[in-house]
């Protein structure tokens, strides 16, 4: 619907009228020469002369027009939409996720194929995230550096995007975890308490950055904000040799994984750790942390609205334009004299 910012405005419109009626009676009067008709002073072929008594007063018409846009502008006319109602229900969740150079071990089974650790992330990440309708979700990736990808926000599928389009080793080779609760401890500490969750995934050991992994729990401990931590990787990796199967050696492609630090700041935070060797424990992993009770917040609505103010200013000037022309004219819609006329 159409509502007025200043209605009071409209309480100008009979300015000008009131002007006019106001005026001393003897400023309006003119001086007039009496005379029984009018016949002997017609100009033969004069433009209008014929239909002068008839003719309609485009300038008191033009005048109101533009006086009347103006106000009706001046009032602020807008238009208000419907009433939106915001997702209330659920937490502030911060993802964090490792996109180091080692995230790119192909060790994980994903149908039949063999791929490695950052594509199976992404695709169960994506899953997790499109089922949290209602929460605030953000994004942060790190590797040698964190930086946030996406702040709070209701918009998952852009949360998605960003995840998806993230290659590997981007942020560095290395693997800063206490930088990453640092800077999630920092876009989370000014929401609600009780209400911001941090879920923390990565594949190695923190050997880098200018934070302990530790002491960024302590911190994240005093803001009340939980942690959930996940290891990702396969304990098991058959390398083949140049001989094939039969040289062929198992590895532990996790053996970088500091597990005692991830499980020491889940606990410092009432969090948990989980160990994901599989697509299928990643997935069951993600399920747990999704039945996680959510806490209620304060509806949040909001209105769309739009200024409509810009016609009725653009109607007065175009009325104002259209009388420059009829004054340049000579105040008629008719134009100049014929050249026949009489001089």
């Amino acid at each position: 619907m159409i509502e007025w910012v200043w209605p009071w405005m409209f309480l100008l419109m009979p300015v000008p009228l009131a002007v006019r009626l106001l005026l001393p009676s003897a400023e309006r009067q003119q001086a007039a020469l009496m005379v029984p008709n009018v016949a002997a002073f017609q100009v033969p072929g004069a433009a209008g002369t014929e239909l002068a008594g008839r003719r309609v007063p485009w300038r008191i018409i033009l005048l109101s027009l533009a006086w009347i846009a103006l106000v009706t502008a001046s009032a602020r006319p807008q238009w208000t939409g419907e009433s939106v109602t915001l997702p209330t229900a659920g937490r502030d969740l911060m993802l964090a996720v490792d996109i180091s150079g080692s995230m790119g071990t192909e060790d994980m089974q994903l149908g039949n194929n063999l791929v490695d650790r950052l594509v199976v992330v992404k695709r169960v990440v994506a899953s997790f995230v499109e089922a949290r309708d209602g929460d605030r979700v953000g994004l942060i990736l790190f590797g040698t550096n964190a930086y946030l990808q996406a702040p709070l926000t209701f918009d998952l599928a852009s949360v998605n995007q960003l995840l998806v389009e993230a290659p590997v080793g981007i942020a560095g080779g290395k693997t800063a975890i206490g930088d990453a609760i640092g800077l999630a401890i920092k876009r989370m500490r000014l929401r609600p308490e009780g209400d911001r969750v941090l879920v923390l995934l990565t594949d190695g050991a923190n050997n880098v950055g200018e934070v302990a992994p530790i002491k960024a729990a302590e911190l994240a401990a005093e803001e009340n904000i939980r942690i959930y931590t996940i290891g990702v990787g396969a304990n098991e990796l058959r390398m083949p040799s140049i001989f094939g199967s039969l040289g062929s050696r198992i590895i532990n492609p996790s053996s970088e994984l500091d597990e005692e630090t991830l499980s020491a700041i889940a606990s410092k935070t009432n969090g948990r750790y989980f160990r994901a060797q599989n697509t299928e424990k990643l997935v069951e992993i993600y399920q747990l942390i999704d039945e996680m009770e959510p806490i209620e917040q304060e509806p949040e609505t909001y209105r769309p609205i739009a200024a409509l103010y810009r016609w009725p200013l653009t109607l007065c000037w175009l009325a104002v334009m259209w009388l420059l022309v009829l004054d340049w004219r000579g105040g008629t819609l008719s134009g100049p004299p014929s050249p026949g006329g009489a001089s």
